[in-house]
């Protein structure tokens, strides 16, 4: 059933011993009489090809004189009967039927022509456009141009010609050119030049468009999806984020698409059914194994929870399979993580914070507007916010010293006395230097009853050697005590260790070594699969808390070739508490700190009530660093932008400030 040198990644196979006869009698015979035998039903259809439920329901009207598909709507009912007779059609008039459902009546499902359309190859795109005239006697290319508008409309009918190139072999300086072209045609363009992503994006082959991408981001220093984001909008947005992602990886699109489905209130059963139909003879394996590493949870597990009955059951039999119980991915998940690594390695991302030195600075000005926001009755909030959140932090130092020249008073208690809640903790820490500001983070986590060790892991993890240093310094000035002496005092074992040598801030700063990547590597597999706990988390320590970026990167990729799984799996399966939580934060920090602080940040807001300590801590440290690129990669992964769930989040003067640093919408 795999194309030719291709291993089968469908979890649905032709069942051996086939008979169509035979099957057609069984159905017949659960759906006789009064009430129908649902579990046979499910049992049998679940289990046969794609091609062989066609075969049965040709001997079904063979034998009986009647339409299998009808038989089945009759007797079955509600979202499991949606899905069986979506199983009982060829594929590609299941896709005609869900596109004639998307465009019929009043309104349009545009997120299923998206996925459809987006997705299919040239041999799926021409079958479905001939099972569409089959089915319904019209024209699809002449309906959707009839239901759909702009440029969102344009490149539907682009993809619907199914013409993308698919020759492997690519041309190194047409990839750089259209990277060029994509890049002169958004970002370096007032206003947008559409016409030229939907050419690129809608005909070149997917080999030569995962270059493209790669090119991009070197040249741009950004990924292709984020500036269609800030290009493009609505549905063509949409669509063409669709494209890049299906370019990619369709397993990882589907993966996506699955999730959403599910999370939250409520499952999108229309999608759910469709993919898990369209995809159990395709790459339902690669989807699994996706879903698994992307979600932390396999996607059987997910049906499981999220459904109910006989839909439950056949679902589960379209999946194929639970890798929560395998306890092991497929192939096909490492490659998607080296490629990971790959695109890491190449990426010279400029970092960029949202606050700058202030143009014509006047310290004494600053600090008399200031004066002025404090004296008499009542506290004008906005003057303090406008000055503190619009003023580099070496500038906030100058007004502290002109403040106290001018009024021989301390800025800092008079901000302390006048400013309550959570505005002050957010003033107050940015007129702290940033190695007092983490320095002081850091003793209240240690001291008192208690540890936050989240708060140690998240400063300790993600802080380069100068900062470690500066950190150093400053916390034996403001409490006459050495750091390292009070994380070794207030925790314990190989968390203590990771901590102590992390705090040393003797990280080698030097590129990589490939045959010391490869040794390194090979010493954290070795010890990945020993039953020997201390040692692994040594081997680990010795190795994440002392090699470079750029060598922990390369020593990542080749910890993947070795063991076929992420660096991250091996550490979440042998090792756990603060140590895995210590040691995946380096990994992610490693990989993409922006993307680090930016998960930081959504899981500070999200849900019920908000971790204001996380998000104030945040917010000042990355503000002059690299929230800009925090933005962007927030915006990556959780499809809305920073500023948007600030302001959904938070409220009054502190809102404002944290706007403020935040620094604009995406």
């Amino acid at each position: 059933m795999a194309p030719k040198g291709k291993v089968y990644r469908g979890s649905v196979k032709d069942f051996p011993g086939f008979d169509a006869s035979q099957d057609a009698e069984a159905l017949y015979n659960a759906m006789k009489g009064f009430g129908s035998d649902k579990e046979a039903i499910l049992d049998l259809i679940t289990s046969r090809s794609n091609k062989q439920r066609v075969e049965i329901c040709q001997a079904y009207k063979s034998l009986y004189g009647k339409d299998l598909i009808a038989d089945l709507k009759y007797e079955l009912t509600g979202k499991f009967e949606r899905l069986i007779v979506s199983l009982m059609r060829p594929p590609a008039y299941s896709d005609a039927k869900e596109i004639k459902d998307a465009i019929a009546g009043i309104g349009t499902d545009e997120k299923c022509l998206i996925e459809i359309l987006a997705s299919r190859t040239n041999e799926e795109i021409h079958n479905l456009v001939a099972a569409y005239k089959d089915a319904y006697e019209r024209d699809l290319e002449a309906d959707i141009v009839g239901d759909t508008s702009g440029h969102f409309k344009k490149m539907l009918v682009v993809l619907l010609q199914g013409t993308r190139e698919e020759d492997d072999v690519v041309s190194e300086d047409l990839v750089e050119q259209d990277a060029k072209d994509l890049l002169e045609a958004g970002e370096l363009k007032w206003g947008t030049d559409e016409a030229q992503f939907i050419y690129i994006l809608g005909r070149r082959s997917k080999q030569h468009l995962r270059l493209v991408f790669d090119e991009y981001l070197k040249i741009s220093g950004k990924p292709i999806e984020r500036s269609i984001r800030g290009e493009l909008s609505g549905d063509f947005e949409k669509l063409m984020l669709a494209v890049v992602k299906c370019v990619r990886s369709t397993a990882e699109y589907f993966a996506e698409r699955l999730y959403k489905a599910m999370k939250g209130l409520g499952t999108r059963d229309n999608t759910l059914i469709r993919i898990m139909v369209s995809r159990s003879e395709i790459d339902m394996l690669d989807i699994r194994e996706v879903f698994r590493t992307k979600y932390e949870k396999s996607l059987y597990n997910m049906i499981k929870e999220d459904t109910s009955g006989e839909y439950k059951k056949a679902l589960l039999k379209l999946c194929g399979g639970d890798d929560d119980a395998a306890g092991e991915f497929f192939p096909e998940a490492a490659q998607v993580a080296y490629r990971m690594w790959e695109l890491s390695a190449v990426a010279k991302v400029e970092l960029r914070g949202t606050i700058q030195p202030a143009g014509s600075f006047n310290d004494d000005g600053d600090a008399q507007v200031l004066r002025k926001a404090m004296k008499g009755l009542g506290t004008d909030e906005g003057a303090i916010i406008d000055i503190v959140t619009q003023r580099s932090n070496a500038q906030r130092q100058q007004i502290l010293k002109a403040y106290k020249a001018h009024y021989g008073r301390d800025l800092m208690a008079d901000l302390k006395s006048e400013l309550s809640g959570s505005l002050a903790k957010l003033i107050l820490g940015l007129m702290l230097t940033p190695a007092q500001y983490d320095a002081k983070q850091l003793r209240k986590a240690v001291e008192g009853a208690g540890t936050d060790e989240s708060v140690l892991i998240e400063i300790m993890a993600t802080r380069n050697n100068q900062e470690i240093t500066a950190i150093n310094e400053a916390y034996q000035q403001a409490y006459n005590k050495r750091l390292e002496d009070d994380l070794s005092s207030d925790t314990s074992g190989h968390f203590k260790r990771i901590l102590v040598s992390l705090a040393l801030g003797n990280r080698d700063e030097g590129p990589e070594n490939l045959t010391q990547a490869h040794e390194d590597a090979k010493k954290l597999a070795d010890v990945s699969s020993n039953d020997s706990s201390d040692s692994l988390e040594t081997r680990f320590l010795s190795i994440l808390c002392t090699r470079s970026y750029p060598h922990l990167r390369r020593v990542f990729q080749e910890f993947i070739k070795m063991t076929n799984h992420d660096v991250e799996h091996a550490i979440r399966k042998r090792m756990s508490g603060d140590v895995r939580d210590a040691f995946i934060a380096i990994v992610r920090s490693v990989k993409n700190k922006p993307a680090f602080f930016a998960d930081k940040l959504y899981k500070s807001m999200k849900g019920a009530g908000t971790d204001e300590r996380t998000l104030t801590r945040i917010m000042i440290s990355r503000s002059e660093i690299d929230l800009l690129n925090i933005r962007g990669e927030f915006i990556d992964l959780f499809d809305k932008s920073l500023h948007h769930m600030i302001e959904k989040d938070t409220s009054g003067d502190y809102r404002k400030a944290l706007l403020a640093l935040c620094g604009g919408e995406d």
